[in-house]
Formats: C-alpha cells, structure tokens, sequence
C-alpha cells in the first residue's frame, strides 16, 4: 500500500504537525505501507516531531509565504503564479510514485486535487470543521472583494468534494456537514500520541494548563476574564498557556488590565507537552470552536480532568460531563470561572475525575484509530 501526504510544512508546534507525523510513522512501521509526505514550504527546517525513517519526505520549496506583503491584485498574481507551479510539481511526483492514496488536509492542494488522474483515490482528512475551513469566515467578514473571493472558494471546495472518495472528519457532527455536499464521509477520530501508565497527581498541584495557538479561536480573551473573576481567592494556584500566535500582544495587554500577569502565564510551545500535563491539577479550554479537541485527550490520557466551553465540534464526544470534567455553556465567562473553581476547591473528586478520564479516553488510543483507518483504506480499495 503506498499512501502519500500533502501537507504545507511540519515545523509547528501543534496538533496538526504531531497527528500527521504520528499517522505517517504508524502506517510505516506497524502497517508496512510505503509512505511519502510532500511539503510545499518546508524549506531547510527539519520536521518538528520526528519522522521514522521508513517515511519518505519531500520537500517542493514553492515557499507560498512570498506572496504576503503585498497589495491584492499583486498578491493574487504571485498566489497563481506559485499555484500553478505547485500543481505541476504534486502532478509530477504523484505520477512517479504511483500511490493507491493521495491525503490532502484541506491545504491550497485541495483547488485541484480532484482533477489529477494519476490513478490514486482522493482523500481530504479534516483538521478544522466545515464551517471554518480555511479561514473563510473571517475573510466573509472583510470589505466585498474579500468576501467574494471565499464564497467563491467555499463554491470550488464543495464542487471538488464531491469527486473525492473520502472526506475524514474528526465528529460526526462535522460529518453530517460534509455530508450536504458530498455522500463519502466517514468519521476518524485523531488518536492519542502518547499512552502510557504515566498519571499527573492532580491532587497536590496547583498548575492550571491549556495548551493551543494564540489565535482568535482559542477564546483565551474569555479564560482571562473568567480567571480574573476568581483569582484573589486562589492566589497560590496559576494558568499556564502553552502556545505562540499573533494575539499573544493583544492577550498579554489584557493580562494586565485584569491584574493577573503573577497567575496567568503564556509559555512557549515545547515538543514534550506530556511533561507539562503530568505536572497539572486538570485542563481546561475556553474555544470557540474545535475541529476536534487534540489537547483535551492529550491531558486526560495523563489523567486531568477537563473543563471546556461545549463549543462545536469535539468537547461534547470527548468529555462526559459531571464524570471525567466539566462542559461549560459555550461563551459563558461566568460559568467557566464557577467550574474552574470547583475543580480548585474539590481535589478529591478532581482526583477521581482524572483517574476516569485515563480510562474514558482509551477508545482514542493509536491502535483503535489506526484500525479504523486501515478498514477506511480497504474499503475504498474493495469498490474498484
């Protein structure tokens, strides 16, 4: 079985990078498959989480970041101009290896995936839900040439979706989206990218952690506000935030002005981020929106406890309220901070909280989503 990835460069710190690299190294060594990951923007930098070296990497150093920095008209001209390049040089390679599975995730690949017929079936894995594919909503919310322009990309999205033999979305809520436009959607979770018998001791710390981008998704502008409600009265306990973005001024500004730059705390993004959940009470999340909730079974497979706005999609089939953590109306500050609260005042039951989200979060395991995406990979091979 030869599978191939296209994917933009693995050279984040994030969910994405560690789910593909994760996926790629267990289909080599466990499956024996023949895989290859195709960047387009990887440049020198080594991936970021290691490769096995039965996973082929190449690298097609289009560098799409040169077109940014530029007005719209010019900046459109060098997007096509690197597009078309791109899509030469996927056609290329995908002709020379010949592979029986071509995965997109959704990247710039996803305008022309459809259309190549190298013989390979088409698979688009879905890391973000539908609805927030991309980015589109907030292009949508920019001056009407903007705005065109990604209903018009949304328009192509769906028009490609429907030749593909898989869209992969991480809930089946996100599932029956993809569904109105396509019938070949299937429902993979990501799996946990550590299991082991390692359990935080969550009664005895006093360390808060969330782990994700400082971006506008991650709602964190609401966890400071709900923190700040609450922390005089838990003066010796912090929050930690794991994660890099462009909101991180804007974020640290309003750290300030709700007097809580001793409690809560930004961190750099590290590579080991069991290490950090192993020396924390419990979790919790405070998104918009989730195209799946990676975090939130990285920190109960160390045995923390979860508490997350129930935003769409993933914290509600991730945790089981009242038993393994909390779900939080979703955008309700004050209701967050109350559950924040109860976690801090009841070590006990945060402790047994934690013990059942270890067990609860088993049905993620590598082994249990990896068989599911062998039997997705069969099934596409027996309708030839």
């Amino acid at each position: 079985m030869k599978i191939v990835y296209l994917y933009t460069a693995l050279v984040t710190i994030g969910g994405a990078d560690r789910v593909i690299t994760n996926k790629a190294n267990y289909f080599a060594e466990n499956f024996g498959y023949d895989v290859t990951i195709i960047t387009d923007s990887q440049g020198d930098n080594p991936p970021i989480f290691p490769l096995s070296p039965k996973v082929h990497l190449i690298n097609l150093n289009i560098m799409f970041g040169r077109q940014y920095g530029h007005g719209l008209l010019l900046r459109a001209y060098y997007y096509f101009k690197l597009m078309h390049k791109y899509k030469r040089l996927v056609t290329h390679e995908l002709n020379r290896i010949k592979p029986d599975f071509t995965i997109s995730t959704f990247g710039r690949e996803s305008d022309f995936l459809s259309e190549l017929n190298d013989g390979s079936k088409k698979i688009e894995e879905v890391h973000v839900v539908r609805q927030y594919i991309r980015n589109f909503h907030r292009i949508e919310n920019l001056s009407l040439p903007y705005r065109f322009i990604a209903r018009y990309w949304r328009y192509k999205i769906d028009k490609s979706v429907k030749k593909l033999a898989a869209v992969v979305a991480l809930t089946q809520h996100d599932a029956d989206e993809w569904q109105r436009v396509c019938h070949t959607a299937y429902v993979i979770p990501n799996s946990l990218p550590f299991d082991d018998d390692k359990i935080s001791d969550v009664s005895s710390s006093k360390n808060i952690i969330s782990v994700g981008r400082l971006s506008e998704e991650k709602g964190y502008d609401l966890l400071i506000k709900a923190w700040a409600m609450i922390s005089k009265k838990y003066s010796d306990w912090k929050i930690h935030v794991y994660g890099e973005g462009l909101l991180k001024p804007c974020l640290e500004n309003l750290v300030k002005e709700n007097d809580v730059e001793t409690s809560f705390l930004f961190e750099k993004p590290v590579t080991d981020i069991q290490k950090k959940y192993l020396s924390s009470a419990f979790f919790v999340s405070s998104s918009h929106f989730e195209g799946f909730g990676m975090a939130l079974i990285e920190a109960m497979a160390c045995g923390l406890p979860c508490v997350s706005f129930n935003c769409p999609c993933g914290p509600a089939d991730i945790i089981k309220d009242n038993e393994d953590g909390f779900l939080v109306n979703n955008g309700d500050v004050k209701e967050l901070s109350e559950k924040i609260a109860y976690m801090i005042d009841h070590p006990e039951e945060r402790a047994n909280m934690g013990l059942r989200a270890k067990d609860n979060v088993k049905r993620y395991s590598e082994t249990v989503i990896m068989e599911k995406w062998r039997s997705l990979f069969n099934h596409l091979i027996e309708q030839q």
